[in-house]
């Protein structure tokens, strides 16, 4: 008893109220301040707000599969665990779970990167003589972000570096901060949005190949900024009372993002011009939020303003890197991945190695073009984690093998929009998101051939 009371371990500390702020947090990070202007060049106008609706029914419903597979299924790792244990003593329980991380290596880890990006960005908005010094250097534009992102990424890391329980009570606090940030921007541009701004081009509701491609376009960006309504999901084993907690968690946190998203974004094209957001290096499409408050309160308040955007972003990928780092101390435990990242910290019991991992390939990714990664890191994981994880929750339900606490509303159909949803998205991407799709899958397959080859061989020598 006394030894497995001292041996290391994930403690269930994480509430509702953290659970819900941890997925916010993620939801409202980075995103919203600066995916405004690629959205609406992806359709060329306001009519972009399309993709933003069809973008919530499609997370709406995929939040109930995971709400479903949270409740049922409550460990670490999220879509890993999921596919591990429904797919469990069959061959793809052993392929579908290696394929996962190796694609979360790329997916989970671009994700972070754009946040880290985009707080850069946001950074030398406010002290630009810093990129002029960085530029000076003869840095290409790409690493002049990537210096000031890299540091950050060390930061978050010793941040992450704590108990669960102090961790939790963090994350209530930063949110605060958050909501402060969103609250000005949607309190502001209520008072002060001017219906004239709303213009849409000539043509711009012409159903043809061009509206399809800008409408997936439109779609993946808004995606993107809804990623996180499933974060808590990963962290499934430090979560009390799971099967109550991580549906409620997931469904309340889609629903308020939702409605401070949309409020948010018709906030910024009710005070500024569309076409001035979409305008290569105009300070709008540098920083939206601060041109916002430049235009509305002053340079003071602009920047003043900036800094706390700055804590939003920070906030998004500090929630972030707790739950992916679970994902992948949950397969290294499980001996799905290299055993070395499943260990703990012996007294404050969190995944340093994992965090380690993690922190180490965001850093490099933090030096990639910010319109290649925001896109890319949407694409590589919709085969297995969003449309991979459907097809999971249907052989769950088929199986039977795993009692179900919750289950989604008007099955299946939640389930087969999303899944039309995601597909759509799939098909509407570009050429090089889809090489970039292939290529991660298809060395994932390589890797996994080369290892269980290695592993028979082995055995047979053994």
């Amino acid at each position: 008893l006394m030894q497995e009371s001292t041996t290391p371990h994930l403690d269930r500390e994480l509430t509702l109220v953290h659970a819900t702020s941890l997925n916010v947090a993620n939801m409202l990070g980075a995103g919203p301040f600066f995916t405004m202007p690629l959205i609406l060049a992806a359709m060329g106008g306001p009519q972009c707000m399309i993709g933003w609706l069809i973008a919530m029914v499609v997370v709406m419903c995929d939040g109930l599969v995971w709400a479903e597979l949270g409740a049922a299924l409550p460990g670490s790792g999220g879509t890993y665990h999921y596919l591990r244990e429904i797919f469990r003593g069959s061959s793809w329980g052993r392929f579908l779970p290696f394929l996962f991380i190796w694609q979360f290596l790329a997916g989970g880890t671009l994700e972070l990167s754009s946040g880290y990006r985009a707080a850069a960005q946001f950074t030398l908005w406010l002290w630009p003589e810093t990129e002029t010094t960085l530029a000076h250097w003869g840095l290409p534009q790409s690493a002049i972000f990537g210096v000031p992102a890299s540091v950050m990424v060390a930061i978050v890391f010793v941040a992450c570096c704590q108990r669960i329980h102090s961790l939790g009570r963090l994350i209530t606090m930063i949110i605060v901060g958050v909501l402060a940030a969103v609250g000005t921007i949607i309190a502001l541009g209520v008072w002060n949005f001017d219906p004239a701004l709303i213009q849409f081009p000539e043509g711009a509701f012409h159903l043809d190949k061009k509206f399809m491609l800008g409408l997936g376009g439109a779609m993946g960006v808004a995606v993107y900024d809804y990623l996180g309504y499933y974060n808590i999901c990963h962290m499934g084993e430090e979560v009390r009372a799971p099967s109550k907690t991580i549906p409620r968690a997931v469904l309340l946190s889609i629903v308020f993002v939702a409605v401070i998203y949309m409020l948010m974004n018709l906030s910024f094209i009710g005070v500024i011009p569309w076409q001035e957001i979409v305008a290569a290096g105009s300070p709008a499409n540098k920083n939206v939020a601060g041109a916002f408050m430049t235009h509305l309160c002053g340079d003071t308040v602009a920047k003043l303003f900036t800094i706390l955007v700055i804590w939003t972003c920070l906030a998004s990928v500090f929630a972030m890197t707790l739950g992916y780092s679970r994902i992948l101390y949950a397969a290294a435990r499980n001996g799905d991945f290299f055993t070395f990242f499943s260990a703990l910290h012996p007294r404050r019991h969190y995944p340093w190695a994992a965090l380690a991992l993690l922190s180490g390939i965001t850093m490099v990714f933090c030096y990639l073009p910010l319109d290649l990664v925001v896109p890319a890191a949407v694409v590589v994981r919709i085969v297995l984690q969003f449309i991979g994880q459907i097809f999971a929750l249907h052989e769950l339900r088929r199986s039977r093998a795993h009692a179900m606490p919750f289950k989604m509303w008007l099955y299946p159909i939640p389930s087969l929009v999303a899944l039309c949803g995601w597909i759509f998205l799939l098909g509407s991407s570009e050429w090089l998101l889809l090489s970039i799709l292939f290529v991660v899958y298809g060395s994932g397959l390589f890797a996994y051939i080369l290892r269980d080859t290695f592993a028979g061989q082995a055995n047979t020598g053994s």
